[in-house]
């Protein structure tokens, strides 16, 4: 088992494999895996070593990263904008539609889906109502690498997502991302979009460099790194 696992609480999981992180939710009746690993690729297996409820999945995006263990499942939650990209990786599983405004109940324990688009057209976080805590995919990050190089990002939906995620400020308190820092404090979202408007209006500073065998330009911030396409 090529991860470590930290409990958060009762009923709720914190798995790191090394690339990113996985949460297990439980409520009284079913349980949620969000993500399902990018080193690891028995993530169902270590999901029910934790707890003998049904474990369902959910995928924030299909990036590669987020979508390891997928093969283990039959069918798992995904905005139906990320489908393609699923597919293109190979993956055969029955794709279950959410996005806003869709509500996940695992049995007293409410899960709400937000869509975050920009980072990826289907892009989605998850508000775990009951605890205040807003599971946010890769579009949120502290002192990490926010990726938006590539023809499927779109650095002016994202900001729009982030305006639109301060919509919803006062449902949570803490932000759990895949990547860098847990938790991550709310106030994060408003200096993110600003920080990416002035990337957009051509006002940030960025470096040259190579990632994958692609040319990004960085943009470090202070409190976050995008890596944008070349401007």
């Amino acid at each position: 088992m090529d991860c470590t696992i930290t409990k958060a609480n009762e009923s709720t999981w914190i798995i790191d494999d090394g690339g990113v992180r996985l949460f297990l939710l439980a409520g009284e009746e079913k349980a949620l895996l969000i993500d399902s690993g990018m080193n690891l690729h028995t993530a169902k297996d270590v999901a029910e070593s934790l707890t003998e409820l049904p474990v369902m999945l959910l995928n924030t995006h299909a990036d590669r990263d987020h979508i390891g263990s997928n093969e283990q499942f039959a069918s798992f939650y995904m905005h139906p904008k990320e489908e393609a990209v699923c597919r293109r990786s190979g993956l055969t599983g029955t794709v279950l539609p959410v996005q806003e405004g869709d509500v996940i109940d695992l049995g007293k324990r409410e899960l709400r889906i937000i869509d975050l688009p920009g980072h990826t057209p289907g892009s989605i976080a998850v508000l775990d109502v009951n605890s205040r805590v807003l599971i946010s995919g890769d579009p949120i990050q502290a002192h990490g690498r926010i990726f938006m190089f590539g023809d499927h990002r779109n650095m002016a939906d994202y900001i729009s997502s982030l305006d639109h995620l301060e919509t919803y400020r006062e449902q949570f308190d803490w932000i759990w991302p895949s990547h860098a820092d847990l938790p991550v404090a709310k106030d994060l979202i408003p200096r993110l979009r600003d920080g990416a408007a002035e990337i957009l209006a051509g006002r940030a500073k960025g470096t040259e460099a190579e990632l994958f065998g692609k040319a990004v330009a960085v943009f470090n911030l202070g409190f976050s790194t995008f890596l944008c396409n070349p401007q």
